[in-house]
């Protein structure tokens, strides 16, 4: 009954860890879409928490674990109002390390994936639906972010975005079913899922794209 505690108060405290990190992450690349939108220090705030929140808002939804974290719990709001200000505030530092943000993306979205599939597991889905909720924890953010700019969403033409993130999920899913160590299983796959997602940016590679006849590209 005490390894029962402790090993759900170790699952417990990883996945704060990897939620905070993962939302002071997305945060950042939310509120720094906002300032090159032109908008206000509301509207980056705004979009900051949209791309930190959306996706665990939305998974904490489906498995009944209300009311979510990221809008109970009061780190969520402060890491994601602290990026959103320092983004706003430093944005031409920012800027410049443009490439450096797309390796904190990936981490974040490693991160986010396997702390959605991780909690999904705990609260007993089926392991096919546990892992589309890792995925939906890591990319809904995004998601969310772009249709309040009236962008058509990364995620649905980024080069293997949620498929890193199916992965890393999958991942966690597979894991537990075989009942492998919590941390170094939440690692390893956090570690593949951001591995995959750079080597598709560095490669550039892409699932195939639609392409209809040209009469129809209106």
């Amino acid at each position: 009954m005490h390894n029962l505690h402790l090993k759900h108060q170790l699952i417990h405290d990883l996945l704060l860890v990897f939620d905070l990190t993962g939302t002071f992450v997305f945060a950042i690349s939310g509120a720094m879409l906002g300032v090159q939108r032109r908008l206000d220090i509301f509207g980056v705030l705004v979009l900051s928490f949209a791309a930190s929140s959306a996706g665990g808002i939305v998974r904490d939804l489906l498995i009944g674990a209300v009311p979510p974290a990221a809008i109970s719990d009061w780190r969520y709001v402060a890491v994601s109002v602290a990026a959103g200000l320092l983004a706003f505030g430093s944005y031409p530092l920012f800027a410049r390390l443009r490439s450096q943000i797309l390796i904190f993306d990936a981490a974040g979205l490693a991160l986010f994936a396997v702390a959605g599939a991780t909690k999904a597991v705990a609260h007993g889905l089926n392991p096919l639906m546990a892992a589309l909720l890792g995925m939906l924890t890591g990319v809904g953010g995004g998601i969310a972010r772009d249709l309040l700019v009236a962008r058509t969403p990364a995620v649905l033409q980024s080069d293997l975005y949620a498929v890193a993130a199916l992965v890393g999920a999958g991942l966690v899913v597979l894991g537990s079913f075989l009942g492998w160590p919590v941390v170094p299983t939440t690692l390893v796959a956090a570690g593949v899922c951001f591995g995959l997602r750079m080597l598709a940016i560095h490669y550039h590679w892409n699932l195939p794209t639609a392409h209809p006849p040209d009469s129809e590209q209106t």
